[in-house]
Formats: C-alpha cells, structure tokens, sequence
C-alpha cells in the first residue's frame, strides 16, 4: 500500500522507526517531514497529510506528535479526513472497518515502536466493511455532517 507520513519534532523519531518499518514490509511510504528534531508545528503535517489524500497520493496516511491529539484536532479540521488516535491495535483496524478511518494517529509520548508497528499493521491490513449497511449508512451520516457545515449551513449561520 503506498501511504504518506508525516510528524512534528516530537513524533520524528518514532516516524522514522515507523516508516522504515512499512518500507521493509513492502509498503511504499511518502515522508512529508519532519525530517529532524527542530520545534515544528503540528498543524503543518496534518495539512500536507490531509492535502496529500485529497489530491490522492495515497489513500492513507499516518501522524505522530507527541500525545496524537494535536495533528488528530488539526488533520479532521480537512475535509474528507477521518483520523483516529490508535493506541491499541483494535481502534486501528476498526476505525478503517467501521469508519473508514484514513489516517491513523499515534502519540510517541504514549505509545513505544514495537506496539506502534502492531497498530500501523492492522490499520494497513484493514479494510471498510462497505457491505454491511450499518456501516455504510452510519458512514453516509458522516459524509452528510461534513457537506453540512462546508455548505456553511450549519447552526451557526441557521440563526
């Protein structure tokens, strides 16, 4: 599977870990940076993350920062992102199975490499259940939020 990845200086080295692990198991792996350990900012890879899946570089990406959170608030703020914090192999092959989850987000302050690789398998290794219609019809209420409030028809502009 060809994926983009992308850290902040606190998930560097752990990016690094990670993508020379998928690259051996066969995986292509786009590196969007970080590529050291200066300060950067987290909102700026979850922007080429999310602009690399919208232009279709890959149909998958995963982040790092130091918890997750920060690149998992900022990656959803694009449209057509479904990100998911994964710190347990379950969420990473369920938010893909369930949620169509297209990028998963790791925190290398709380998960250590060799769980990480666990989780970035199953995420890779799963697929979305777009056969059972609880899913999909659960998924389509997504679509339907996101299309809401980027038609600026949402509460706020409803008063």
């Amino acid at each position: 599977m060809k994926l983009v990845i992308a850290s902040d200086h606190a998930g560097f080295a752990l990016k690094e870990e990670i993508r020379a692990y998928l690259a051996k198991a066969g995986h292509e792996v786009e590196d969007l940076g970080a590529y050291n350990t200066e300060p950067s900012d987290y909102p700026d890879f979850a922007e080429k993350v999310g602009l690399a899946l919208q232009l279709g570089v890959a149909p998958r990406g995963i982040l790092i920062c130091g918890s997750g959170v920060g690149v998992c608030v900022a990656a959803n703020k694009i449209p057509g992102i479904r990100a998911g914090m994964c710190h347990d192999t379950y969420s990473a092959h369920q938010g893909v199975e369930h949620d169509d989850m297209n990028v998963c987000v790791l925190g290398a302050r709380i998960i250590g490499s060799a769980l990480a690789f666990e989780v970035v398998d199953r995420f890779v290794g799963a697929k979305f259940a777009a056969t059972e219609e609880r899913f999909v019809r659960r998924f389509k209420k997504v679509l339907a939020i996101e299309a809401k409030y980027l038609r600026r028809d949402g509460p706020a502009k409803q008063a």
